[in-house]
This record gives structure tokens, C-alpha cells and sequence, in this order.
């Protein structure tokens, strides 16, 4: 049997063991995948099973994507570009990271119709997955990208990495066509960015990379406001469909069944 895990700290969200292991019993692979969750200094370990076939394939969650690299032996160049691993696999026998998380966006935005061509974003949050949006973002050619992180230095950081972004301070606004919550605020009940939409002009699209729950305060107060929202539902499902086809060369479909399956039962 084929063994996959996803590691992460907090992991009890992820519904990518639901996912996976429904599109092992639809494409008839004997496999298996798991939650761990995992501490810093146990993430080597685990991902040397990856190098020993004991693990055939694995993603990675906050706050861990760019902390795995040092323990990888050869990245993709998406992986490379945006310092950022979700999935992780045995390619030639080295332990091998790419990242599928900039396909994911991409099509989530896509999917949904949103031109977003010579428009303005916002990104809150400056953690492993903002470089894999940045960068979803210039190919869907988006004018102006703005960042904004409470630690400036981690904003500085991927600054330095796409010198075509602008840094914002922490608690100001741009008004602009997207707005992304790229932070875990939302994971848990009751938390909040804190921030004032108050003075924006017309209708705006808010997007938040959490997937589960389905709404959270960023969103319903955008929702409250009038403005569309996004959840990272679609995102969550095209990265795994690409790290599915990553790990066993299939493509799995994405349709009314599986969402029901993964969010009614």
C-alpha cells in the first residue's frame, strides 16, 4: 500500500486525507493517507521516509512549506522561484519538492471567472504561500501587488525575492480590486485581522486561502458589506489534483460528486 501524509501545525482543518483517500478509491490505487502533525524538529525524520519509499507522497501546510526545503534534495523550478514546497515525492530516488499551490490559486481564480488583468491586489500576510499567489498573480498579469504583514521584516523578505511588489504598513489600506487573507487568521473560531474596509469605493472581490470553515470573519464581513467573496476551497482542490497527478501520473476529477462528498456528508 501506497502511504501519503500531510504534515502541519495546526493539521486537525485539512480535509486533503477526505480528498485524497476518495480519489484513491475512484482511480483504484491501493493507497493510504494520513494527518501529522508535526514539531519543528521532527520534520526531517519524517521526510527521509519519503527517500526510503516508506512514504510514497506528501504535502505539507502552515507553518511548515518553506522549513522542509532544507531537508530536500532537489526542487522544481515553480518550488525554487517562491522558496515554497507543498508536495513532496521520490523523483529518481531524491527526496524531490515542488509546489502546486500557484496552479491552485491560479485556476480557483479562473474557475471563477475574475479578470484580473491590469487590476490591483492586496495580499495580507507575508507566510509560506504568499510567493505561490504572488506569483499565480503576475501570470494572470495583475498590475500593482501590495503586501502587508505585522512582522515588516518577513514582508521585507519576499520584497526582496519580487522587487515589483509594494510593502504596505500593517493596518493601511489601498483600494484595490482583490483582497487576500493569505494569514491563519480564521483557522480557529473567532479570530479577526482586525482591519477597517470602511472607506473602499464600490465592490470588491475578498479572498481567503482558508478553505475550512467556509466563511470566516474576513469573509462574512465583506459579505455584510456587499463585497463578492472567495474561499480557498477551489484553490484546496486544484493543488491536490495537481499533487495527485504529481504522485501518480492521474488526473483526477474534480466535479459535483466529490464536492458533495467532501462538504454534505
Amino acid at each position: 500500500m501506497k502511504k501519503h501524509l500531510i504534515i502541519g501545525n495546526p493539521i486537525s482543518h485539512s480535509l486533503s486525507p477526505r480528498i485524497h483517500n476518495y480519489w484513491f478509491q475512484e482511480n483504484n490505487i491501493d493507497g493510504e493517507y494520513d494527518k501529522g502533525l508535526i514539531k519543528e524538529n521532527e520534520i526531517e525524520a519524517i521526510i527521509q521516509k519519503i527517500k526510503t519509499n516508506e512514504i510514497h507522497g506528501m504535502n505539507v501546510t502552515v507553518p511548515y512549506k518553506q522549513t522542509v526545503i532544507s531537508f530536500i534534495e532537489t526542487l522544481s523550478e515553480k518550488a525554487k522561484i517562491t522558496n515554497s514546497v507543498n508536495t513532496i515525492f521520490n523523483k529518481d530516488g531524491k527526496i524531490h519538492g515542488d509546489n502546486t499551490d500557484i496552479y491552485g490559486f491560479e485556476k480557483s481564480i479562473l474557475n471563477k471567472k475574475i479578470e484580473l488583468k491590469n487590476k490591483e491586489a492586496f495580499i495580507f500576510g507575508a507566510g509560506g504561500v504568499v510567493p505561490s499567489i504572488i506569483l499565480a498573480l503576475y501570470k494572470l498579469k495583475v498590475k500593482k501587488i501590495y503586501v502587508s504583514n505585522r512582522t515588516l521584516k518577513n514582508a521585507n523578505l519576499i520584497k526582496e525575492k519580487f522587487d515589483f511588489i509594494e510593502v504596505i504598513e500593517w493596518g493601511k489600506i489601498i483600494d484595490c480590486d482583490l483582497f487576500i487573507n493569505s494569514t491563519s487568521v480564521g483557522l480557529k473560531d473567532g479570530g479577526s485581522l482586525d482591519l477597517s474596509f470602511d472607506n473602499l469605493k464600490g465592490k470588491k472581490f475578498f479572498y481567503d486561502v482558508i478553505y475550512n470553515p467556509p466563511k470566516t470573519s474576513f469573509l462574512l464581513n465583506a459579505e455584510k458589506k456587499g463585497h463578492k467573496i472567495i474561499n480557498g476551497r477551489d484553490m484546496f482542490l486544484y493543488q491536490a489534483q495537481k499533487a495527485f497527478n504529481l504522485w501518480h501520473n492521474i488526473t483526477p476529477k474534480i466535479d459535483e460528486k466529490l464536492i458533495r462528498y467532501l462538504y454534505n456528508d
